[in-house]
């Protein structure tokens, strides 16, 4: 079989399913704090909206690996955009019988449509020749721009159609989030074949990968190893991580660029707003800082291949510094400076997740990877989520500025400690 001819092809499934899927995300949760606020009266409350659907992301981070782990990739995926689906059949039932805490039930389920998002980048390293895993995972991750950029704009439309047709008030964006996920699901049952996971443990034999330069390889496959594959999970994960160092170093390194971008992305509108700055201000800023995201990610993807993962991670840490300094040290007035800072802090994020995501790959035995894989995506979940609400209790209490501070000693500490915990000969 040729195996580059496969991966060929499942770059491109997992990138149609990405960007079906990122439209079905985008678009959803566009209005779902809106939608939350009309159906409960409190503005409070609406905030529970993002929180549960990146709760729904983090809890199936875990399932979507173990079904992958047992029964390849095509499984897990499934697992996660059917969640997605039967996510927004529940927020369609909630909305015409105007339940709000159904809503957040739904929304929960909803996340699913990350869960799967965020594994397809993991599905496209498994047939990966060596030294070219980031590569791949940039490009999967790139088809999220389009699903990313199209989906909140697809909203409002997506509304006014649902009226027509006859739905209930609000529930347009969700029917059009249901289509999307169901249009997700098809092209990953039908068109993911075969299997990249399954077809990767064929043709390894127990041999591993050669790694990337700057990446340690992973260890051999024990017996012990190999029955994991039965019940990968949290503990498969968390024994994976405690025999690879370089893989201990990727899962943080993922988690600190993501709680970095979550936490001052977060709190940018807020600080925006205070000088009266305008939604389309707003909306402008966002799009470059989701233009800095994803935009760059096929270059990012290269530098990690050709200079090593350590340097493109310590590069972003880098990055995620001068824009905190940047964005935090600007008035709520000086748009150009915000604005040029959450542009750098996008392409931070892109700098951690795409090279720590090929670095945690490369790291531990193919039998271990969606434990580990699934594991890393609960924890960077889970710390985007504490972020967002640390920076809340920051910017409140004390101010914005505060914040792009703090951020900057969490990188810095971070681009230090991955510096001197990574061995002179294995430095990329």
């Amino acid at each position: 079989m040729n195996i580059a001819a496969v991966q060929r092809r499942t770059l491109a499934v997992l990138s149609i399913a990405q960007i079906t899927g990122g439209v079905g995300v985008a678009v959803g949760t566009a209005l779902s704090s809106l939608v939350v606020a009309k159906l409960s009266g409190s503005v409070a409350i609406s905030g529970l909206a993002g929180t549960s659907s990146v709760l729904g992301a983090a809890l199936l981070a875990l399932p979507t690996a173990g079904a992958a782990n047992r029964d390849g990739r095509r499984a897990g995926l499934t697992l996660a955009y059917a969640c997605a689906v039967l996510g927004c059949l529940v927020a369609l039932l909630a909305i015409a019988t105007r339940v709000w805490p159904l809503l957040l039930a739904g929304l929960v389920l909803f996340g699913g449509g990350s869960a799967g998002n965020l594994a397809s980048r993991y599905s496209a390293t498994d047939l990966s020749a060596p030294g070219h895993s980031a590569r791949h995972l940039a490009w999967v991750v790139w088809a999220a721009t389009i699903g990313s950029v199209t989906g909140p704009n697809l909203a409002e439309p997506a509304e006014r159609l649902g009226r027509r047709l006859g739905l209930a008030p609000d529930t347009g964006p969700f029917a059009l989030s249901l289509l999307a996920f169901a249009l997700a699901l098809a092209v990953v049952l039908v068109a993911l074949r075969p299997d990249p996971l399954l077809l990767a443990r064929a043709t390894s034999q127990g041999s591993p990968a050669p790694a990337a330069p700057g990446s340690p390889a992973a260890p051999a496959p024990t017996p012990a190893t190999a029955r994991t594959r039965s019940r990968g999970g949290l503990r498969a994960g968390w024994r994976a991580l405690r025999e690879s160092p370089a893989a201990s170093r990727a899962l943080v390194a993922i988690a600190v660029a993501h709680t970095a971008m979550v936490s001052v992305m977060s709190m940018t509108p807020v600080h925006l707003d205070h000088a009266g700055a305008g939604y389309r201000t707003i909306g402008v800023v966002l799009s470059v800082h989701i233009a800095g995201m994803f935009v760059l990610s096929p270059a990012v993807g290269w530098l990690a291949d050709r200079i090593g993962r350590t340097r493109v991670l310590v590069l972003g840490m880098g990055v995620l510094l001068a824009a905190a300094l940047l964005a935090g040290g600007a008035g709520p007035h000086d748009i150009g400076r915000v604005t040029a800072g959450l542009g750098l802090l996008g392409v931070g994020w892109s700098c951690g997740l795409i090279a720590g995501s090929a670095m945690l790959t490369e790291a531990v035995p193919l039998e271990r990877r969606p434990a580990v894989q699934g594991l890393s995506d609960l924890l960077m979940n889970v710390c985007g989520a504490g972020g967002t609400i640390l920076a809340g209790l920051i910017v409140s209490g004390l101010s914005y500025g505060t914040l792009g501070t703090a951020t900057a000693v969490m990188v810095t500490v971070t681009a230090a400690w991955l510096a001197l915990t990574t061995r002179p000969a294995r430095a990329a």
